[in-house]
Order: structure tokens, then C-alpha cells, then sequence
């Protein structure tokens, strides 16, 4: 692995679906990393997955040459395999309805275009260091909502 790419883990976790949820990022370059959390109190799995890309690629301070790593084939398919139909479509999918979460899709797609970014889909609860460090700052930044219920 070249010392120039900024490696990224990103996972999301929500207590209900909808309910409390939090999302992680750990963030690697050369010999740094960072860890990054939070949540919110009513939320979808799917946008807290959303939620840490969004916020791991947007905490990089110059482009970048990015591999992101995630459990959810829904942001890789996503913004792999969709996102550009989507956008053809006028944001509505295959079957004509509008696209879900839309509004953190455009965020994605604004905060991926300053960079180079490779998509690793990663197994999730597999033993992979960086998805399990992933999921305990998802889970970290779910904690102080599902208190608050």
C-alpha cells in the first residue's frame, strides 16, 4: 500500500431503524489517524452508513487519493453503480421513485469530488480491525441519543 493514500474505514449503526443511530470513521495517512463519530436521534441505518463517508471525505484538508472501506453494499452499489443513473433519471430509480436519502447523496457526491476515491466493500463483524474500529465509533456516537429515549 503506497504511503500517499489516505486509508478510511466507515460504518454506521441505528438502534430501531428508525431510530437512535450513530455513524464512525477512522481515518488513516502515513503514521496518522483519526477517529471521527456522532449520531443522531432519529435516523436509518443506511443514513448514518451515508453519514460517516460524508464526514470521513470531507475531514481530508487537500484532494486526496482515498481507498474507503465499508460494510454497507448500499453506499458502494450506490455511489458505484447507481449514483450516475440516478443523476440521468432526474434522481429517481430504476422502478420511478424518488431516490432515498437523496439529500445525503448529493452530499456524498459533492464531498467524493475533490478526491480519488477506490470503494472497498468490507465483510462487517468479521474480525477486519478497521471495520470493528469503525463500528465502536458508530456505536459510540449512537450512545448519548439512545440515552435520551
Amino acid at each position: 500500500m503506497s504511503e500517499n493514500i489516505v486509508v478510511i474505514y466507515t460504518d454506521g449503526a441505528c438502534s430501531g431503524n428508525p431510530g437512535p443511530g450513530g455513524w464512525g470513521a477512522l481515518l488513516h495517512y502515513k503514521e496518522q489517524t483519526k477517529e471521527l463519530c456522532g449520531g443522531e436521534m432519529e435516523t436509518t441505518n443506511n443514513r448514518m452508513e451515508l453519514t460517516a463517508a460524508i464526514k470521513a471525505i470531507s475531514a481530508l484538508k487537500r484532494r486526496s487519493v482515498v481507498e474507503l472501506h465499508t460494510d454497507s453494499t448500499y453506499v458502494k452499489d450506490g455511489i458505484t453503480k447507481w449514483m450516475e443513473g440516478w443523476k440521468r433519471n432526474g434522481w429517481k430509480t430504476a422502478a420511478k421513485k424518488p431516490v432515498k436519502n437523496q439529500d445525503l447523496w448529493l452530499a456524498l457526491d459533492e464531498a467524493i469530488s475533490q478526491h480519488q476515491i477506490r470503494w472497498k466493500w468490507v465483510k462487517g463483524h468479521a474480525g477486519d480491525p478497521g471495520n470493528e474500529k469503525a463500528d465502536e465509533l458508530a456505536n459510540k456516537g449512537m450512545e448519548k441519543f439512545k440515552k435520551k429515549r
